[in-house]
């Protein structure tokens, strides 16, 4: 019989040998002890915790699944935004990126870091003394969904990190279903006489996003890392790749085909080898990532947008087929634009079965000569998207028809009018019911105001039934009147109306968001609302004032001062006060009115009495202040706790000041000065 602590050692004994294991086999692909040494491994170490609940801790390779499904997803703000990348698709292409980076690092020759881009999901990894303590989606690239106990599924993940860490570490990596393991998946439930899944990729997404993390357990999802994105300690590498390799000693599994190349040439180089390799790749892969290699020269290039000047897509030829196209249809988008869409023979296109693609605008039809009866060559653009490519005209038997734009809204009859500058035509009726079921749509969808329970089918019926004719409509809505509607029952009615309650509390953000003005998407509308108090400031606003703004061009100015102009948009949002939306920006609300941490930069080092680092970063973020990893002359204070180290003699050097904990609850409580 061991005593209490015989019992702890032998199970962190346990706990490392099954790391270590874990760590051979799902990373390294190696092996040191077969199935049943392993397996008997694991189930001392559950007996042990059975009786011991005492010991069990989140990062025990017990806990990787088990927990109860979740209602919903949190949402996260990611520390720092996971940025999206642009592409080229050409030797040239490249080198016209590769030549507008040497004219800004003023004509100095870069070394790049290849990889390989991996079709999967992207997520973040967040880790806190060497324990994972959550992960999240990229979702907007600003926020994300708390996927952490899915996350926890896949072996390959460490729960706890080899060696010597940062207290703060959050890492960037793309969660992938292996290919060997999906035929395996489909041939299973095929057996079972179950739907098969079409694709990789979408099965994992989808499979990452099981409420019940039991699920995601039962398929085998993989990853690799290919970054890091923040870390607390300063660490003593100054490449990418060198960067990888670090990762990889904490025990993260890093892609093992990554190259330096020293030229464009040798870059194009990389990419056509692998182009060649793909089917050796127990993945999707659709394309290199190029990254100057050089950490100080990424930091100096910096970002456009949401995408980093210092890395592109550079992409492999997108998968093609034919197939006939039987009709041009169209719909009517949220903004009242007329767009066409064809209608195809079903066809196989990259593992997707595609029956439709976008045809843009009448200009895009006409440019391309695209008759209805043609045979056309299907392309999905960046594997997602289909579209046409070219129709084949050796096909064509002389009974193809040309496709002609009507001169009326095929939902409501009114008449079409071009807009200067702009290929689509639009239906200018504000009334509508084909704009309004659009923008019910995206009013309610996750990025906006997140109404679950109001799909397409339900929004529909709503307008169709006479109770809603504009978007605010929605908050009047009563039980009675959703209860008529078919198939919604008590239980859907009462989640209805509880998310439509719900969506009240949502940021001014949100609300701008869901509008649908367009060209102000979420980081507009985001970045609007940090500027201005209101949405009625906003609304107040003139031109030259929405001109001054950083990234609000002529184009954006001229839609948001328009959509404003307009007497049915003032009364929408007469309605959303009167039924007390959250028009103010939170920023500015209550004690945060006295207290403005905007563009106010915070470097935390030392370990702190009451929170923890990730929790005293959400709060700066919170109240609109920025959280940098490293002291620079932009850092405006040092907020250090104890054992504070080589940041707190650098901020000294330069002359930032350096407050305590207390000193900074005390600066929340009471305003800056």
């Amino acid at each position: 019989m061991m005593d209490k602590q015989e019992v702890e050692n032998r199970i962190l004994r346990l706990r490392g040998l099954i790391n270590h294991h874990n760590h051979l086999y799902f990373v390294k692909n190696e092996s040191e002890i077969g199935d049943g040494q392993y397996d008997q491994l694991m189930s001392e170490l559950r007996n042990l915790e059975t009786d011991y609940p005492y010991l069990i801790t989140d990062d025990s390779p017990t806990q990787r699944v088990g927990a109860e499904p979740l209602d919903g997803f949190l949402e996260v703000t990611h520390r720092l935004p996971m940025l999206s990348l642009s592409n080229v698709f050409s030797k040239s292409d490249l080198t016209v990126w590769y030549q507008r980076l040497y004219s800004m690092l003023d004509e100095t020759n870069f070394e790049m870091a290849c990889e390989l881009k991996y079709d999967g999901l992207a997520v973040s990894l967040l880790y806190e003394n060497g324990i994972f303590i959550r992960g999240a989606t990229r979702g907007n690239g600003l926020t994300g969904e708390d996927v952490t106990l899915n996350l926890k599924t896949i072996n390959s993940i460490p729960l706890r990190l080899h060696g010597e860490f940062p207290e703060i570490l959050e890492v960037r990596g793309e969660v992938y279903f292996p290919k060997s393991n999906f035929e395996k998946f489909n041939a299973l439930r095929e057996r079972e006489g179950l739907q098969t899944y079409a694709n990789p990729r979408n099965t994992a997404a989808g499979s990452l996003r099981q409420l019940d993390s039991n699920v995601t357990a039962n398929r085998p999802l993989d990853i690799f890392i290919y970054s890091l994105a923040q870390t607390e300690n300063d660490i003593n590498f100054s490449t990418q790749l060198e960067t990888l390799a670090y990762l990889e000693n904490l025990g993260f599994k890093i892609n093992p085909n990554n190259a330096l190349a020293k030229t464009v040439d040798e870059v194009a180089e990389y990419h056509s080898g692998w182009m060649q390799e793909l089917s050796s790749l127990d993945y999707d892969c659709d394309g290199i990532v190029v990254k100057v290699n050089r950490l100080d020269y990424q930091q100096h290039l910096g970002n456009i947008g949401r995408e980093p000047r210092w890395a592109t897509a550079y992409k492999f030829p997108a998968a093609q087929a034919q197939t006939r196209l039987v009709d041009i249809r169209l719909n009517v988008g949220r903004t009242g634009s007329i767009n066409p869409y064809a209608l195809l023979d079903p066809v196989e296109v990259g593992g997707v079965i595609v029956k439709q693609a976008t045809l843009h605008n009448i200009d895009y039809i006409n440019s391309k000569d695209l008759r209805i009866g043609d045979w056309v060559v299907i392309e999905r653009a960046g594997e997602v998207i289909p579209q046409i490519v070219r129709s084949n005209k050796e096909k064509r038997k002389g009974n193809e028809t040309r496709f002609e734009m009507p001169i009326s809204c095929p939902s409501c009859g009114e008449e079409l009018v071009n807009r200067e500058d702009e290929a689509a035509i639009y239906c200018t009726n504000s009334t509508c019911s084909a704009q309004l079921e659009r923008l019910i749509e995206h009013f309610v969808s996750k990025g906006a105001m997140d109404i679950e329970g109001m799909g397409e089918k339900v929004g529909t019926s709503l307008i169709q039934g006479g109770l809603i004719k504009d978007v605010a409509d929605i908050y009047f809505l009563e039980r009675e009147k959703i209860e008529q509607i078919d198939r919604m029952g008590e239980k859907s009615t009462d989640n209805l109306l509880k998310a439509i309650a719900e969506s009240k509390s949502q940021p001014p953000a949100r609300i701008l968001t869901a509008l649908g003005i367009p060209h102000v998407g979420e980081e507009i509308s985001s970045q609007l609302m940090s500027i201005f108090t209101s949405i009625d400031e906003l609304i107040a606003a003139d031109r030259e004032t929405l001109l001054n703004i950083p990234s609000i061009g002529p184009k954006i100015a001229d839609s948001i001062t328009e959509y404003f102009g307009k007497p049915d948009n003032l009364n929408v949002i007469d309605k959303f006060r009167h039924v007390g939306l959250n028009m103010v920006s939170k920023t500015l609300t209550q004690s945060e009115s006295n207290f403005m941490l905007i563009d106010v930069r915070f470097v935390v080092t030392g370990r702190l009495d009451n929170y923890s680092r990730t929790q005293i970063q959400d709060l700066i973020k919170k109240h609109g202040g920025k959280v940098s990893s490293s002291v620079s002359n932009n850092t405006n204070y040092l907020l250090a706790g104890q054992d504070a180290g080589s940041k707190l003699s650098e901020a000294s050097r330069l002359g930032v000041s350096i407050i305590t904990e207390k000193e900074f609850e005390a600066l929340l409580d009471n305003g800056m000065s």
